[in-house]
């Protein structure tokens, strides 16, 4: 039975789930595999050299899939910034209507596609941004808990309580559930927590048609939760990385440097030209690369479209199991007494508070 959320009914999309922008990995070819599967494929806009670059992509795009996607637009600090509201114009002019963005100051960019007609989902990292995104009229908030991959934030919440407190604050707005999701009873558990749906990306990069050579895909079955990394916390631009010899490496420098590091004493370590060579090369260890803690549920490479079917059969199977355990007839014993009966409880007077007689 197809799960129906704003998310779905709005995007028109059959299965709520979205694939995250990530850099150098939100192609064609993934893009269109996952809209293909019943979910919202995304380009990321500045993996291109250039608007016309992009504008190139979104029509490699549509000749792969008749299904809606979207693209990122991620807006970072940088010395030379790309012409963002050039990307959110080539989108416009594309005729793309699903915008994911992120980042900092993302209010004329907002703005420029809100009066466009396009639907936008930000991605934030805690509930002061998400009321922020509010306030400029996006359409959706991606709640991105401290699990995720990539730019985690400096608060270091995680999803249960950032969704917990995204639900209690946002009525009206809805929200997708973004970091730690990689099967369907994540899927379900987003949703019991008042997600729309989920955001993925780390697990769609280990699929057959993500464009990453099969190294960094093995790596990822390999590892499990622990095996990630927290780079450039001195410089409040706290990023997650997979835990190879290089993120090591720039974490042990900001340890030892203390209050005197500065940026130039990593920056040949982060550098994301070493980091895209990775995806290209198969070296895992050639420079840093993004992964979320979810790298310790993922244990194959599928195709999007298995996983995507994979992914919503097995939410339709936790919600059952959650629904056979509420009971539909007469009070099972033990319903309706009090918490501190010990008729109920033989061990009341133990866990009472201030009544432990261990």
């Amino acid at each position: 039975m197809p799960i129906s959320t704003r998310l779905t009914t709005t995007l028109q999309i059959r299965v709520p789930i979205i694939q995250g922008g990530m850099q150098w990995i939100g192609l064609s070819p993934l893009a269109a595999a996952v809209s293909n599967a019943g979910g919202l494929g995304i380009l990321t806009a500045l993996t291109q050299p250039s608007p016309a670059h992009l504008a190139s992509e979104i029509a490699a795009t549509r000749a792969l899939t008749p299904h809606p996607f979207g693209v990122n637009i991620t807006l970072l600090p940088a010395l030379n910034p790309p012409d963002y509201i050039a990307y959110a114009q080539t989108i416009i002019d594309a005729g793309v209507r699903i915008v994911e963005t992120a980042g900092n100051s993302p209010g004329p960019v907002i703005k420029l596609l809100k009066e466009a007609g396009c639907v936008v989902i930000h991605k934030c990292t805690t509930i002061r941004h998400a009321r922020a995104a509010v306030k400029l009229g996006v359409d959706f908030l991606s709640i991105d808990g401290f699990e995720c991959a990539g730019h985690v934030g400096e608060s270091d919440i995680t999803n249960f309580i950032l969704l917990g407190r995204a639900r209690q604050v946002f009525g009206d707005t809805p929200f997708v559930a973004s970091g730690g999701f990689a099967d369907g009873e994540g899927l379900a558990a987003a949703l019991a927590l008042g997600a729309e749906g989920i955001n993925m990306g780390t697990r769609f990069m280990c699929t057959i048609e993500a464009p990453i050579h099969t190294n960094v895909k093995r790596a990822i079955v390999e590892a499990g939760e622990g095996d990630t990394e927290l780079v450039l916390r001195s410089f409040r631009n706290t990023t997650r990385l997979y835990g190879n010899r290089v993120a090591r490496q720039a974490v042990g420098i900001e340890r030892e440097k203390g209050k005197d590091v500065v940026f130039e004493d990593v920056r040949e370590l982060v550098s994301g030209v070493r980091g895209r060579r990775v995806f290209e090369s198969g070296d895992v260890e050639e420079g840093v690369w993004t992964a979320g803690q979810v790298i310790g549920l993922i244990h194959d490479i599928p195709s999007c479209a298995e996983l995507v079917a994979r992914i919503e059969r097995e939410a339709e199977e936790a919600v059952g199991r959650v629904e056979a355990l509420i009971s539909k007839g007469e009070d099972k014993e033990g319903r309706g007494k009090k918490v501190g009966d010990n008729v109920n409880n033989p061990q009341a007077e133990v866990w009472a508070i201030g009544k432990s007689k261990l």
